[in-house]
């Protein structure tokens, strides 16, 4: 944490060289020291400092400044720094004025000039209002700060990417100015930068107004371009099968590189927990599993791009080729496919507008602490549903799971589904699905339907989560790669035609359980057809597939 600052203001630079002198030399160990010659110019350096969250321990104002006096200055600093102690130095003509200051303007205390000697005159005053100041402080975050609104799609886009790159961060929600003076202080000094929302503060104090993604990564330092055009194994994602394939592979010799879209982690890194994955008795959080993964490919030299997108996709001889968003394109011997699948869409009246102020897909684990207190909905039947639902049961007054189906027994753990019985706050109400909702620039309602009556019912609701199935993207892959009439990808046997291999395929042997239409691209997890949606399932395809690849590497070079 940087030094506390001890900040003198006065206009006649004599008397500021002196105190600033003697400032130094008694605080300098353990505050910086700092000094404005102006009222105004003392104002902006406490507008850095608060936009830096640096803390200020102490304000000495001289009072008879010209444009601002000290007392005016102290006044509006107190609104950005409203811990910090408050001195005005004066002369003998100033003294009632002091007197009116401490109770007008709540300075804590005011010195004569001249000090001299500091020891008997300065030191013992300053010495206990900064022990007064310390005994009340604490520790400002040094990390980086989101400010933003909660309803804010942009914001909720920021601060998601964010958590799931394992990325720590403060969200400063700033509706709460009026109420947090902390708040009020930090919006105040940044002016009309804080208009432009969402702003990311860095502690170097670099901010990043509306920032698009990218260049969020680019300034933590996040990899989004390839070292180099040529790998031997190219992997599309960074869900936990697509993790796996990059261990096994790196760890055996092959330089691997992942392009990951959003965040290493897919679909189960937004998971809240994960209860039933091998090894892990007490179960772990998604985001746990893809930082522990991540860790463990960096450390075999696995390259990951995130967030990156591949674009396009082309074969030449034994090479595979990828575009990437960037416009560049690298190449490998072996691809593999391992994009995982995204939430379905709700196709319901007003959906779009609303998504990410109030209506979310997918676990929103950065909005629990925000539904503190509040009725969280929660659409969907299968383990996901289930494992949001325990997770925003520790945060939300009441959670309430609606299900199209019966019942949970035929698409939920029953583990789950003991957990869900046994708490008291989480209500599920089968045969139920939302038919509309409502809101301008936030959810406010939304209208249920009972499917067994046709009955319709509008209920007040600030937060939707939706868990309703996954499709696959992989419109991308153009006519190279076949896939089935919804989108996943073919391999081995499915892709037989009456016994009859592909047209594309070359080799003198029937494609293999994780191969697709094309030699040299494999695919693994829930994006191909067929597979089973389970997280150790799409682990034991990434490990699998990487014997194969090197059967295939050993036949073609």
């Amino acid at each position: 944490m940087p030094k506390p600052v001890l900040l003198t203001v006065d206009d006649d630079p004599e008397v500021l060289r002196a105190i600033e002198r003697d400032l130094r030399s008694r605080y300098a160990d353990r505050y910086r020291v700092m000094r404005a010659n102006s009222g105004s110019a003392g104002l902006t350096t406490l507008r850095e400092l608060k936009a830096r969250n640096n803390p200020v321990a102490l304000l000495l104002a001289d009072q008879r400044m010209p444009q601002m006096d000290g007392v005016h200055f102290l006044s509006q600093a107190t609104e950005m720094h409203p811990l910090a102690k408050r001195a005005l130095l004066t002369a003998y003509a100033d003294t009632n004025a002091a007197i009116d200051a401490i109770n007008e303007a709540r300075i804590h205390y005011y010195l004569m000039k001249p000090w001299d000697p500091p020891e008997e005159k300065l030191y013992p005053a300053l010495d206990d209002l900064l022990h007064d100041w310390t005994s009340t402080f604490h520790p400002p975050y040094e990390g980086i700060r989101v400010l933003g609104t909660r309803w804010s799609n942009r914001s909720y886009e920021l601060r998601e990417f964010l958590a799931r790159n394992q990325v720590p961060y403060q969200w400063i929600d700033v509706e709460l100015a009026q109420a947090d003076p902390e708040v009020r202080g930090l919006v105040d000094s940044l002016g009309p930068e804080a208009q432009t929302l969402p702003l990311i503060l860095f502690p170097d104090g670099t901010r990043l107004p509306e920032p698009p993604l990218p260049a969020v990564a680019d300034k933590l330092g996040l990899r989004t371009h390839a070292q180099t055009n040529f790998y031997d194994l190219m992997i599309v994602g960074g869900g936990p099968a697509g993790l796996a394939a990059a261990v096994y592979g790196a760890s055996e010799g092959l330089r691997t590189v992942i392009i990951e879209r959003e965040a290493p982690g897919g679909q189960a890194g937004l998971s809240s927990r994960i209860e039933n994955y091998l090894g892990f008795p007490s179960g772990l959080s998604g985001n746990d599993l893809a930082r522990r993964a991540v860790a463990q490919a960096r450390r075999f030299g696995v390259e990951i791009l995130a967030p990156q997108e591949a674009v396009g996709i082309r074969s030449e001889g034994p090479y595979r080729f990828l575009r990437l968003a960037d416009g560049t394109e690298i190449s490998c011997n072996v691809l593999l496919l391992a994009m995982g699948v995204q939430w379905r869409s709700l196709d319901v009246p007003g959906i779009d507008r609303l998504q990410g102020a109030g209506v979310y897909y997918g676990g929103g684990t950065s909005e629990a602490m925000a539904c503190r207190g509040e009725t969280v909905y929660i659409i969907g039947g299968a383990n996901s549903a289930g494992q949001a639902a325990m997770h925003f049961s520790k945060f939300a007054e009441k959670v309430i799971v609606l299900v199209r189906g019966a019942s949970l027994a035929s698409t939920m753990s029953h583990y789950l589904i003991e957990q869900i019985e046994k708490t008291a706050n989480i209500q599920v109400w089968t045969s139920t699905v939302v038919t509309e909702v409502f809101g301008e620039s936030r959810l406010t309602d939304i209208t249920i339907q009972r499917t067994a009556t046709g009955e319709k019912e509008k209920l007040p609701a600030s937060s939707l989560f939706i868990f309703i199935g996954a499709q696959p993207r992989t419109e991308w892959l153009g006519d190279l790669v076949e896939r089935d009439e919804r989108g996943f990808i073919l391999s081995g046997p499915d892709l037989l035609r009456n016994g009859k291999r592909p047209t594309s395929w070359t080799l003198d042997r029937d494609p293999g359980l994780l191969e697709t239409n094309v030699p040299g691209i494999f695919v693994v997890g829930d994006v191909r057809h067929g597979s089973v949606k389970r997280v150790a399932s799409g682990v034991g395809e990434g490990a699998v597939v990487v014997q194969f690849m090197h059967q295939y590497l050993a036949k073609v070079q």
